[in-house]
């Protein structure tokens, strides 16, 4: 007779059948030879009632889900809401939004402190008197932060008193505070390009055109951020045509120290690339990964993940990137985005994810990186400093791009932004902070992913994109996709599965 804990695998297997996800791998029954020593010893009654327990939850709940999402796909909203509801758990750290004060920007609104303030700063200002300009600007931004004009005229003047780095950064705490403010946001702009920090000048507009759709001056800002990325690349290119003798000698030097040719290609190669431009990187790069990587070749899955991709890219606001989606043979949860919207996603992320909104959130994060432009920054600045990193083991420009390590900031903005493309693509706005709680339980195993040492902590981003959500509404109970992709993990694990065994039969001969 086989063991209770056997007859209970059995019987939790059957029942997560819908999800494509079995519980555990069921121990053979033991045959009438096997001596009662052997044997081992059954799970103690509580644990097993523990543990059924946690599993007939976990069934029921995406029972739940798979409803919700029918009841949404046929247009009942309402119905499908009040599941998603039932199912979702609140946030794993409860969050005090905190309320902003409303802005102001009409000096009489201040309380009578704020106006001497402000009376002693435009005295100072007339009298062109340093000390008694800052001081009490300073002094208003810290005690009246919703005071808009008191950022405005704090940066400026430390602008005209040249110190042009304070005055981005209370720039960027204003507009940490008042994303939405149009006003802070162009100023930051303004002096960004007066330090011909043009990139940084382009990605600020764009994050706001892409964040606020809804603004009259969102044209506005779409065009800034192409007219600072046209400078930016203008600048490059001045740059890297001063550069290319010294790209030739670094080539020269890999000869000499690796006795190959592939040190003086790659680095003329590379300047060649980023001359021609963020798209033309991202197209001849993809090329060479396609080339050198294990890519799925199974169309469903490959569709799947291209329809998630090309649904979010809709709203990115960027029409001059040819999108493209491709699945790369791998069990890890990873995904990389490359220059001009080029995005790679390892099978294992499929796998390893629970829903299409938490697969598309990982999609968007990436989609993030190519639509700021953060990778097209990181791969001219690389070729600017040195070619060094080329003649590491299978050197070459994807090596390169994988070991890029984005700051951390831009981390965070596309985490911000990976978000907002998720909620407005209508999925659950929830897709990228699920993913990163996933991510976590694997830091808790001790098996986080390689690239996430980059990031900032999971912990934080999670909270990050909890508050991000609540502070702007984001609706987190709708579409999830959860019978879909759990169809599509059954395809992608056989996929992995036949990789293995293939692997294995190559280490045997």
């Amino acid at each position: 007779m086989k063991p209770a804990w056997t007859r209970l695998a059995i019987a939790l297997n059957v029942a997560l059948l819908v999800s494509g996800t079995p519980v555990m791998a069921i121990p053979p029954a033991p045959t009438e030879n096997t001596s009662t020593q052997q044997q081992p010893a059954e799970p103690p009654t509580f644990e097993l009632e523990t543990t059924a327990s946690r599993l007939t939850t976990i069934v029921e709940q995406r029972k739940k889900l798979i409803e919700a999402d029918r009841l949404h796909q046929a247009g009942q909203h309402a119905e499908a809401e009040k599941l998603y509801r039932e199912v979702k758990e609140p946030f794993t750290t409860p969050i005090e939004v905190k309320q902003r004060p409303e802005p102001i920007v009409d000096a009489t609104q201040l309380s009578p402190a704020g106006k001497v303030y402000w009376r002693e700063a435009e005295a100072g200002i007339a009298q062109n008197l340093q000390t008694r300009t800052l001081v009490p600007l300073r002094l208003l931004v810290e005690q009246y932060p919703q005071f808009i004009p008191g950022h405005l005229q704090l940066a400026a003047a430390l602008n005209k008193q040249g110190h042009p780095n304070e005055a981005i950064d209370v720039l960027e705490r204003a507009t940490s505070l008042y994303p939405d403010r149009s006003e802070l946001v162009k100023a930051k702009i303004e002096a960004f390009v007066a330090e011909k920090k043009w990139m940084e000048a382009s990605i600020a507009a764009r994050r706001f055109a892409i964040l606020n759709p809804n603004q009259h001056s969102t044209a506005e800002f779409t065009q800034l951020a192409d007219l600072h990325l046209d400078n930016y690349t203008r600048h490059l290119r001045r740059k890297l045509r001063g550069n290319a003798i010294a790209n030739v000698i670094t080539g020269v030097a890999g000869y000499a120290l690796t006795g190959s040719l592939l040190g003086p290609l790659s680095a003329l190669q590379t300047g060649s690339m980023l001359l021609r431009g963020e798209s033309s990187i991202g197209k001849s790069i993809a090329k060479d990964a396609r080339e050198q990587l294990p890519m799925v070749e199974d169309k469903i899955v490959i569709d799947y993940v291209n329809e998630i991709g090309q649904k979010l890219a809709k709203v990115t606001g960027r029409d001059d990137f040819q999108y493209e989606f491709y699945v790369v043979l791998d069990d890890n949860l990873n995904a990389f985005a490359l220059p001009g919207g080029k995005v790679f996603v390892n099978a294992g992320a499929i796998a390893k994810t629970e829903s299409e909104a938490e697969l598309a959130g990982l999609l968007a994060h990436e989609l993030s990186h190519a639509v700021l432009s953060h990778g097209f920054q990181l791969a001219a600045e690389g070729n600017l400093l040195a070619n060094v990193t080329q003649y590491i083991p299978y050197g070459g420009t994807v090596t390169n791009l994988f070991a890029m390590r984005y700051s951390r900031d831009m981390e965070r903005q596309a985490d911000a932004l990976g978000t907002r493309l998720i909620a407005a693509s209508g999925y659950a706005a929830d897709g990228l902070r699920d993913l990163l709680v996933t991510l976590k339980e694997q830091d808790k195993r001790g098996e986080p992913p390689a690239w996430l040492s980059s990031h900032p902590p999971t912990g934080d981003r999670i909270r990050y994109v909890e508050e991000l959500i609540q502070r702007n509404g984001y609706n987190r109970y709708t579409y999830e996709g959860v019978a879909r992709h759990a169809e599509m993990k059954a395809r992608v694990e056989k996929i992995l599965i036949q990789k293995e065994l293939i692997t294995k039969k190559k280490h045997h001969r």
